[in-house]
Order: C-alpha cells, then sequence, then structure tokens
C-alpha cells in the first residue's frame, strides 16, 4: 500500500514527539507500505512568526508573510527527516515548490492548483520516506503561499491524490471525530465512520478535527481519509463515500459555532437587485455573509438579516455605510447584534426521515432557548440562538437525538 501520513502541530510540537512520529512512520515502512508524510509546523511556530511579523507592521504585506510562515513547516520537515536517518531509516525533505505545489496568488489562503509529485513518487520507490511541508505552495510567479490555518490537512489530502495512495492518515491529539465536543458533552462518542457529505457539514458548522477543503479533495478524489490519535495506535474514524448503512442514523453529530453576529438592514427598497448591491461590496471585501434572511413588507420595503462572524462586524457596517449608503440611510437603518452562536445538527440520514427539524426545535423550546435564525439543507439544520445557550443546547440535542448511545441502539429512540 501507499500510505499519506499528515501529523499536526501538536504531534510534533517538541523533539521529544518528532522521534515518536519518526519511529511510527518507520513502524509503517516496515510492515511493507510506501509511505509519504505530510507535517505542519511544531505548535505554537505559526502565531510566534506571525507576532514577529506584526511587531514589524501591523497590517503586514500578506506575500512577505507567507514568506515568513512557511519558514515553520521548513524546520519541521528537516528535523523529521534527520529524526528518521538516526533511527536507520531514509528520508528525504520537500518543501512545496519542490513538491511542485502549484496555487493561485492569494496570499494568506491559497488554494491548490495543480501538483506534480514524480519527485515524491521517485523517493517512494528508492525506498525513502518523503517527508513533506504541508501548508505551503508556490504561485506561478515563483512566490510562496500558504492555504491558511489548517492548510497542512488540505496538503495531506491533496498529495495523497496526487500519488492516488491508498489512504491518507490524518493525526491529530484526538482520537477522531465525536458525535459533539467531549469537552462540551461528555457523553460524546467517537464516529467510526462517518461520509464525506457529512463531514464537510460538520467541518463548515464548528467541527474543527479537519479543514473543510482537505475534505473537498478527499471527496473529490475518493481518498478514504482515516482521523486518529498520534500518541496510541487506536483506531479513529474513517471518512469515507456514504453507503446505505449512514442513512439508519439520522443525526450523526452536533456542533456549534461561538462569536457569531447578525446585521439587519431595515426599510430597503423591494426590487430586483438590491441584494446584488448589498453582497457584492462584502464579498469584494472578503466577508464571509452565512445565513441570510429577508422579510418584504406590504409598503414595497424589506428588511434584510445576515450573520456573519463577529469579527468582520465593524467593516462590514463601514462598507455598508460607504457603498450602499443610499440603500441604509448611511447606517442609519443598520443594526448589529452580537454574542450569537450557530448549533447545527448532521447527518444523510435526514434524507429519508421526517420530524427531525420539529424535534429539534421542540428540544430547544422545552429549555427556554429562543431561536433566532434558521437555515437548514439536505443533511443539516442550523440555528441561531443567544451564546449563552450555546452549550446547553448542544448538550440537551446531543442526549435527545440519542448520540450517546451505540448506533445500533440510536435509530431506537429517534
Amino acid at each position: 500500500m501507499l500510505i499519506v501520513q499528515k501529523y499536526g502541530g501538536t504531534s510534533v510540537g517538541s523533539i521529544a514527539r518528532i522521534k515518536r512520529v519518526a519511529r511510527r512512520v518507520l513502524a509503517t515502512q516496515k510492515k511493507g507500505h510506501q509511505v509519504a508524510v505530510v507535517v505542519s509546523a511544531m505548535s505554537g511556530e505559526t502565531n510566534r512568526l506571525l507576532g514577529l511579523a506584526k511587531k514589524i507592521s501591523e497590517e503586514p504585506d500578506h506575500r512577505e508573510v507567507d514568506v515568513i510562515v512557511a519558514t515553520g513547516e521548513q524546520v519541521s520537515v528537516g528535523l523529521l527527516a534527520l529524526a528518521i536517518n538516526k533511527l536507520g531509516g531514509k528520508a528525504q525533505s520537500f518543501l512545496g515548490h519542490q513538491v511542485k505545489i502549484t496555487t493561485d496568488s492569494a496570499h494568506s489562503r491559497a488554494r491548490i492548483r495543480a501538483i506534480d509529485a514524480e519527485g515524491v513518487l521517485d523517493a517512494c520507490r528508492q525506498g525513502k520516506i518523503a517527508v513533506i511541508a504541508g501548508f505551503q505552495g508556490q504561485d506561478e510567479n515563483g512566490s510562496i503561499t500558504t492555504l491558511g490555518r489548517g492548510g497542512s490537512d488540505t496538503t495531506g489530502v491533496a498529495i495523497a491524490a496526487a500519488l492516488k495512495a491508498d489512504v491518507c492518515e490524518i493525526y491529530t491529539d484526538v482520537d477522531g471525530v465525536f458525535t459533539t465536543d467531549p469537552n462540551i458533552c461528555p457523553t460524546a462518542r467517537k464516529i467510526d465512520r462517518i461520509s464525506y457529505e457529512e463531514m464537510l457539514e460538520l467541518a463548515s458548522v464548528g467541527a474543527k478535527v479537519l479543514q473543510i477543503r482537505s475534505v473537498e479533495f478527499g471527496m473529490k478524489y475518493g481518498v478514504p481519509i482515516h482521523v486518529r490519535s498520534s500518541f496510541n495506535k487506536t483506531e479513529g474514524t474513517w471518512v469515507v463515500p456514504e453507503d446505505k448503512s449512514m442513512e439508519h442514523v439520522v443525526v450523526a453529530g452536533v456542533t456549534a459555532t461561538r462569536d457569531e453576529a447578525k446585521i439587519t438592514l431595515f426599510g430597503i427598497p423591494d426590487k430586483p437587485g438590491v441584494a446584488a448591491r448589498i453582497f457584492a461590496p462584502l464579498s469584494e471585501g472578503g466577508i464571509v455573509v452565512d445565513m441570510i434572511v429577508q422579510n418584504v413588507s406590504a409598503d414595497g420595503r424589506t428588511d434584510m438579516t445576515f450573520t456573519l462572524p463577529k469579527g468582520d462586524v465593524k467593516r462590514t457596517v463601514e462598507l455598508l455605510r460607504t457603498k450602499c449608503g443610499d440603500l441604509c440611510g448611511g447606517g442609519e437603518r443598520v443594526s448589529t447584534s452580537e454574542g450569537l452562536a450557530k448549533v447545527s445538527v448532521v447527518g444523510v440520514g435526514m434524507r429519508s426521515h421526517a420530524g427531525v427539524a420539529q424535534k429539534m426545535f421542540e428540544m430547544l423550546a422545552k429549555e427556554g432557548i429562543n431561536i433566532l435564525m434558521i437555515s437548514t439543507s439536505e443533511i443539516k439544520i442550523s440555528v441561531v440562538v443567544d451564546g449563552k445557550y450555546a452549550e446547553l443546547a448542544v448538550r440537551v440535542l446531543h442526549d435527545g437525538f440519542g448520540l450517546d448511545k451505540p448506533p445500533a441502539e440510536r435509530t431506537q429512540v429517534q
């Protein structure tokens, strides 16, 4: 088998841990497998490097920031390659440009366009372990780029796709993907198998185990992803194509994102093109809008409410005031509300089971939790609530949908 292993910052956070990873990688190779390894910077290193950049400039140039933060992974691959060689193995380190990971030029959030992994394959054929820097690439102008937070996950799965690997193992500091955050709900259970679609939805609404784009790569190229702990040998969670058995479990997981906010524009004209005018400058400003609700009144006016990260509220209001001042009264008809949370339930079984939304709303109502906004998809229901109720809502929904029980028993309570 050809196996790609990805190790996060905590897994390589010290010399002792790097040596442990080296032993694990060699043990995999000794079982007869070809191995390529993708590593992140040592834990805390990216933040340290970003801090250095901000000591020079409060608003540093993104291209130069990429040059700085990419050195974190460069150190990790060199140290891991040395550790593997010290243990009697043969390792060769690769930086993003040496693998020829080509990206666009969106510095600090670049997207992969192509990978020429022939050099990595050659190393594997020679019995070497290829140690590859995650998180980084190179644009068509030869500039170093980085893929954004969690980008090493994306590198790992993208490398696995390029190599046509049998599996991409994502090693982290948790045992796998859980039905919810165990720190919030002690009864959370590890999920043995989850579909790409469910994982995408969970990642998009707050689950931090996998980066969204890594799951997208896995789904697009059919790469099985195994999320597991680097601190034990326990089987983790497999992220794989959907199968029939997954439909029997209506809800697979519950998650929450905090630090949400909402903005409402009152009394804007109800006519074609208005929504485009409002959201175009926000898109150009890189502001990610989530839920959108529009209420039309009889007088030809409408109120429009949308959610976004709390940290973007000030900039969004300023953009609305300067770009759409005629629509929102120069900002006078703009209202903001912060301290909110988005709570979501996800499961492919929702496609074939009715009443999930009703049950969710009843459980929240019973606890006195008011729902401010609602959004749904085929396999997800999300609600916006006051942030102080986020953890209570997660626990109520987790236990109410029987996620504290094994899957075989869970279907009986839904």
